[in-house]
């Protein structure tokens, strides 16, 4: 565990290479991997009113999927929210940061990061335009919460989060991102 404490008592975990790493091994191209560094801190417990999130730095040099268009768009606005997500929970699976996470396996995070999680509510706000090649986020978990499955639907995780983006041009944008996550069983 590479956990720090700050001056008010936050645990800090500073990027994790292999981690980093491993989470964005689904992107096809280096091109498309723009999370090049995160800090996790956790202050106090999440259910008690306690705060998880990432600081984040980003690196668009060329856009993935398009020419270039000058600007941060809502494409790569959810590609930024999915590699800090994905980030965010395997960390929190790694270091037990928060229930459920602290109760699943990394292999049981690595077999449900692409097919089992879901953005059910994606709300995004650009109130500044961002040049959107090296660019700070943050995400922070707003609430978790589990659904117990039934016969008709697999057990769930509920994560609902927030997330800015922002450069040192005054770019701004922000959102809300609500997913679900299929929860394996404890084991």
């Amino acid at each position: 565990m590479t956990e720090l404490l700050d001056r008010t008592g936050q645990r800090v975990y500073p990027t994790d290479e292999e981690l980093l790493n491993r989470v964005l091994t689904p992107y096809r191209a280096k091109r498309c991997e723009y999370l090049t560094s995160v800090t996790v801190t956790l202050e106090g417990d999440p259910p008690d009113n306690g705060r998880l999130m990432a600081a984040c730095v980003f690196e668009i040099p060329e856009s993935c999927y398009i020419d270039d268009t000058g600007h941060f768009n809502s494409v790569e606005f959810n590609i930024c929210f999915n590699q800090m997500a994905y980030y965010l929970m395997a960390k929190a699976v790694k270091e037990s940061l928060i229930e459920p996470f602290s109760r699943w396996t990394l292999e049981q995070f690595w077999t449900r990061q692409l097919g089992d999680v879901f953005i059910t509510d994606f709300k995004s706000a650009f109130r500044a335009s961002m040049r959107g090649r090296i660019f700070h986020g943050e995400i922070e978990v707003a609430d978790i919460a589990e659904w117990d499955g039934n016969d008709l639907r697999d057990p769930l995780v509920i994560l609902r989060t927030k997330c800015r983006y922002w450069d040192e041009h005054g770019g701004d944008s922000h959102g809300e991102v609500a997913a679900a996550i299929t929860n394996p069983p404890a084991i």
